[in-house]
């Protein structure tokens, strides 16, 4: 299994769920992955923290009304300078959205959009240095983004968050660019204009690793999710998407 100390900077390094019922949640991820949670503590604003086999690997939080968003799973990057960072992100198309900030000694974060709009997170590790397993079952897999922007994305990750990119497609059905690439690939950047439906804006995708898809989408809907995407083989493996009880959208490889 993948292991790391730390996140190299611009990659991915944390998840964490915004849900509008924290309980379930827990307990749909933990019947479905085999999660363990515990609550961070009241200085953390009711916090939780997901751990696969004792390793941490994700955040669960409430999602206030008052903002008015759906539930869903956030991705963070690892930056080694999250002022900085924001301040690039502002300068080359983006905005920001939550300033940064101190999570106690944990580390430092803000979330700022993209230059094609969609929200990304981004981490500046102090004692929390973020996941250091992924992409064995029941843990984060891959990392995606589909744009409607692809070209001022692309260039956007890699002027702020100094991404050494890679194209693997550039015909006009499939235009994917990634972090890294053949066995260090770490996330990737699809061109979702020709099937982005009206309305849905760009937006991280997170993939959870699976030993057996099918299974894991007909034990999503015993425990209360719905399927999005029905199981199909692809060259990356056997993909799906699904909604877990509140509506918040994951995805399976297998």
């Amino acid at each position: 299994m993948p292991t790391r100390d730390s996140a190299p900077i611009g990659a991915p390094c944390w998840i964490d769920l915004m849900t509008s019922d924290p309980d379930r949640s827990r307990a749909f991820y933990g019947e479905l992955f085999g999660w363990t949670s515990e609550e961070a503590g009241e200085d953390f604003g009711g916090y939780v923290n997901f751990q696969s086999n004792g390793a941490g690997i994700a955040g669960c939080m409430r999602n206030d009304p008052q903002f008015e968003a759906p539930d869903g799973w956030s991705v963070y990057l690892a930056v080694d300078d999250a002022q900085g960072t924001a301040d690039a992100a502002v300068a080359n198309g983006g905005r920001v959205m939550v300033p940064p900030m101190d999570v106690a000694d944990l580390g430092r974060m803000a979330v700022v959009a993209d230059a094609g709009g969609a929200a990304i997170g981004m981490w500046q590790p102090g004692v929390h240095k973020g996941f250091s397993v992924w992409g064995e079952p029941g843990t984060a897999g891959w990392f995606e983004l589909h744009t409607r922007d692809y070209d001022e994305t692309v260039a956007f990750y890699t002027e702020v968050f100094g991404w050494d990119t890679h194209v693997v497609s550039d015909v006009p059905e499939f235009r994917y660019t990634t972090l890294g690439e053949g066995d260090g690939q770490l996330a990737g950047v699809m061109d979702g204009s020709a099937f982005l439906p009206e309305g849905v804006p760009a937006h991280w995708s997170v993939y959870f690793a699976t030993e057996d898809t099918d299974a894991s989408l007909e034990r999503t809907v015993e425990l209360g999710g719905s399927v999005v995407m029905a199981a199909e083989d692809t060259p990356y493996g056997r993909l799906a998407s699904a909604a877990d009880p509140t509506g918040a959208v994951f995805k399976l490889v297998g």
